[in-house]
């Protein structure tokens, strides 16, 4: 990136932000003068990430995101470099399987609750005690309109973008009033992780949106920008729903 604009004096944190909406998350607050650690599970991909997004204002740190330790490191190294954690978004997710409920592998629900929703909890808990306990400052969750109604074949991802609503709702609830915690809720977003779901049928798959597009990882950032940001300041326990208007066709006729 390039004529980045003066420094806000504000730091974010952004988990699974090597790619895809964590990755426009990043940039759109980076865009805004925030200094910004990232997290990913690929090092070469994080440092790819950090290059772009400018090496000078932007830290990686590689781990998997329900990892305690990588946790704490993430944290730990956000408050070495940039001596504060503003904000935390809550981006890292997984979706490893695709199928009815009814045939689902424990041991895969139990992987997709680790890494969407443990994982979540476990780096607003840091967060708090390292800098917003005392500071304040903003959570934000990304979650999904999965989790806000039926979602066929994806029923576990549903079910864990559920419980983060929720999560996002208790924890608002607890950090207030110092931090304010929002979710997002996005629909389609073209990124490689929802790929499956429009993948050679982008056509069709856009048209069912009365806005007449798939979403794209600035349509989140933007989202994100405005619920870190001083004009959001009356708003918490809330899910921004960013949907292309996809929900609007659930009404009758």
């Amino acid at each position: 990136m390039t004529e980045l604009p003066p420094l806000s004096g504000k730091v974010a944190l952004v988990t699974g932000a090597s790619r895809g909406i964590g990755h426009g998350v990043a940039e759109a607050l980076v865009a805004r003068g925030d200094r910004v650690c990232i997290t990913g599970r690929n090092e070469d991909a994080l440092k790819e990430a950090v290059e772009k997004l400018g090496a000078d204002r932007v830290i990686g740190v590689a781990g998997k995101a329900h990892d305690e330790n990588h946790q704490a490191l993430a944290v730990e190294r956000t408050m070495e470099v940039f001596g504060r954690v503003d904000f935390l978004v809550n981006n890292a997710g997984t979706n490893p399987v695709f199928g009815p409920i009814a045939d689902l592998d424990l041991n895969v629900a139990r992987k997709v609750f680790e890494t969407n929703v443990v994982s979540a909890l476990g780096f607003a808990q840091r967060t708090w005690h390292a800098w917003q306990r005392e500071n304040g400052g903003a959570i934000v969750n990304i979650a999904s309109v999965a989790g806000l109604s039926a979602s066929p074949f994806i029923g576990a991802y549903g079910i864990s973008k559920a419980a983060m609503i929720n999560l996002t709702v208790q924890l608002a609830h607890e950090y207030a009033p110092l931090v304010r915690v929002n979710a997002i809720a996005p629909a389609v977003v073209k990124t490689k992780f929802a790929q499956a779901l429009y993948e050679g049928r982008e056509a069709e798959a856009a048209a069912a949106y009365p806005l007449g597009r798939l979403g794209v990882p600035s349509d989140i950032g933007g989202a994100a920008v405005f619920l870190t940001s001083d004009q959001s300041d009356w708003i918490t326990g809330q899910t921004l729903v960013v949907d292309g208007g996809i929900f609007l066709n659930a009404g009758v006729g």
